[in-house]
Parts: structure tokens; C-alpha cells; sequence
């Protein structure tokens, strides 16, 4: 591959065990400078620890790591914004003080102008008096995110950032998060939403089993795992028939049914026969979304049989 500053991350090879389990096999990563790129995956697949070896957290157990132009370096980077998966803040500080402290250790001599800007967009103002452990889980988690930004990293890395969240604050981190991009930060989360994933990323990597599986743009990983579909449905909800010519699976995704077409389906023919039962309200050509994707590699029955990206 060769490591190259257009970059912002870059893994070669990179694998990591913990005793006798093997967390992620060997992987090779790129990831532009100032793209947000997701890590989807079930539970337990290896994201974090891929993230924990980008933030040198954890070191490989082979493999070359660069970040930001340096293969060298550790944990403590001021150029880098972390926010994990389990959120850590100091119960009993207010939010000012907190959001000070964690500026200044990354090096901000004067955060107050940033910190209000951030606390004004995130709509949290009048929270700067109160502590930590009086703030609901939505609260605490936009003040976090506030201190991974505030010191304004050239990488952020955020572990499921929206994970809690109701949809109204979902959206409201996920402008935030657009705003990195817009402003030149390059920003890599994990998430298993997979709707705001397929909103927000230039890119996605799935890990599945400690195994690339995935990686490219949206665009890229659906014509990989993306048979022909389309999305179809008659008057009054009245049934499909059965002898569809070249459907070799239906899904029903109510109101509509989604139907897995063979290589040689025609669509007229379909519509055809779809026209001669009832009155056909909706006919779209689609591609199966990041959530079918998921769905089809991570289901047990098919996980034996998934080819390694």
C-alpha cells in the first residue's frame, strides 16, 4: 500500500491479540484527511480496538500505524479528540470547570471563546454552573463532546457518539459533527445506527469476526454487496403473486415489499405480471440500504460464508 501524507490515517497490516483471542486479523486502512469515516460492526467485532491501535492506546502486535504523518507517538497527542464509548467526566466539577480543565491539559491556554461557541451550538449555555452528576446522560454526553473538540484536534475519534441519545439531540450532534468535516477536521466514529451512518460518512469500514469485510464509499460497498432490488406494492395491500419472474427472494418492508432479483430479471416482466393482479401503487428500483448490508453479513447464517474485503 505505502504510507503517504494524503492521508490522515493510514494502517498496513495492522493486527492485535489479547492472549489467546485474536481482535483483529491483519488490516490495511486509509482514511483521507478530512473525511468522516464510519467503523460499523456487531458487538465484540474489533472496532474499538482498531480505534484504541489508531489512538496508540494499544499498540499492534504487527503492522504500521500512521497518524497525522507520524508513525511515531503515543497516547497523549494533542492533535487528536477522543470520545469513548464509556463517557468519563469529573462527576463533581461544574460543566465551565471541567470544559477548562480538559482544554488546558490538551494545551489551550484561552478556551472560553471556543467552549462558548461550541455550548451555544450544542444549545447548553445555562448548564456552565451545574455539576456533572446533575446533568442527564444527553447532557453530559454533548458536554463530552464538547471537551474531545474544544482544543481543536486535527482527528477526532468518536465511539458511538449517538448512542442514548433521543432524535432530536441525535441530529443536533450530527450538525455538529458535519461541522468538524466542513471546518477540515477528519473524524472517524463508530456507530450502530446504521441510518445516520449512511447520512454522514464519506466511507465505511465494517470489522466482522476481527476481519475487514468492508471498505469504501457508500456508493463502492453497495454495488459490492448490492443485488439488484426493487420495492414494489399493489392497491389495498393486496398480495404479490407467487410466480414472479426472477425474483429469488421477497422481503416484506411494510407497507412495501422488497423483492431480490436475479441477474437475468427483467423488470418489465415484472411489472408485467405485477400490473395483471392489481393495481401497482409503488415500483422503485433500489439499492439495499447499509442496514440490509449489515443485516445480510452479520446474521448467523450467513457469517461462515462472508468474504474478507
Amino acid at each position: 500500500m505505502g504510507l503517504t501524507n494524503d492521508y490522515a490515517v493510514q494502517l498496513e497490516g495492522v493486527s492485535k491479540k489479547f492472549g489467546s483471542f485474536q481482535a483483529v486479523n491483519p488490516i490495511d486502512l486509509s482514511i483521507p484527511t478530512g473525511s468522516i469515516y464510519g467503523f460499523i460492526g456487531p458487538n465484540g467485532s474489533g472496532k474499538t480496538t482498531t480505534m484504541r491501535m489508531i489512538l496508540r492506546i494499544y499498540q499492534p502486535d504487527s503492522g504500521r500505524v500512521r497518524v497525522l504523518g507520524s508513525e511515531h507517538g503515543d497516547c497523549a497527542d494533542d492533535r487528536v479528540g477522543y470520545l469513548p464509548e464509556e463517557r468519563g467526566l469529573y462527576r463533581r466539577m461544574t460543566v465551565r470547570r471541567v470544559l477548562r480543565y480538559m482544554a488546558k491539559i490538551k494545551g489551550c491556554t484561552n478556551p472560553d471563546p471556543e467552549i462558548d461557541r461550541w455550548m451555544e451550538k450544542l444549545g447548553a449555555t445555562d448548564w456552565y454552573k451545574k455539576r456533572i452528576d446533575q446533568l442527564s446522560k444527553g447532557m453530559a454526553q454533548k458536554v463530552q463532546f464538547v471537551a474531545t473538540v474544544v482544543s481543536k484536534p486535527q482527528l477526532v475519534i468518536l465511539d458511538e457518539p449517538f448512542s442514548g441519545l433521543d432524535p432530536v439531540n441525535m441530529e443536533v450532534l450530527r450538525d455538529a459533527v458535519l461541522e468538524l468535516r466542513a471546518n477540515g477536521t477528519t473524524v472517524i466514529f463508530s456507530t450502530h445506527d446504521m441510518s445516520m451512518a449512511e447520512q454522514m460518512c464519506d466511507a465505511i469500514c465494517m470489522i466482522f469476526r476481527g476481519n475487514k469485510v468492508l471498505d469504501g464509499t457508500l456508493t463502492e460497498v453497495k454495488s459490492q454487496y448490492g443485488e439488484p432490488r426493487l420495492r414494489v406494492a399493489l392497491a389495498g395491500g393486496q398480495a404479490l403473486p407467487n410466480d414472479l419472474p426472477g425474483v429469488v427472494e421477497t422481503i416484506k418492508v411494510s407497507p412495501f415489499t422488497d423483492l431480490v432479483l436475479d441477474s437475468d430479471a427483467s423488470k418489465q416482466a415484472i411489472l408485467r405480471r405485477l400490473m395483471e393482479t392489481g393495481e401497482v401503487t409503488h415500483f422503485e428500483s433500489r439499492l439495499p440500504s447499509l442496514h440490509d448490508i449489515f443485516v445480510r453479513i452479520a446474521q448467523p447464517t450467513n457469517s461462515d460464508n462472508i468474504l474478507v474485503a
